[in-house]
């Protein structure tokens, strides 16, 4: 299993704890630090998938899912958790190709 995967996989994985367990202390930046690392290992063919998803999940995509009855208050916390997590990746993949644009 690659680097990148097991980044990934940690991140969501922390993504859902944060969302169901609102006792994590400094939940909100456990995602962001690794919201940080996980943007690193994103493969610059999948930059815009990345973009699409944080726009459409910050635009409220989020919270459709809160009107479905006993688990819908769940589905919207993990994925306004995963949209934390991907915005703070999406800061890495800008620095990365800003860096890029510098150095060519």
């Amino acid at each position: 299993m690659s680097p990148a995967k097991i980044v990934r996989i940690v991140g969501v994985v922390l993504a859902i704890a944060v969302a169901l367990v609102p006792a994590i202390p400094e939940g909100a930046l456990l995602l962001s630090v690794a919201g940080l690392v996980v943007g690193y290992y994103v493969a610059a063919g999948n930059r815009a998938n990345l973009f699409l998803m944080v726009i459409v999940l910050a635009s409220g995509a989020a919270d459709a899912a809160g009107a479905i009855p006993g688990i819908g208050g769940y589905i919207s916390d993990i994925l306004g958790s995963l949209t934390s997590l991907l915005a703070a990746a999406c800061i890495t993949v800008i620095a990365m190709i800003i860096k890029e644009r510098l150095s060519e």
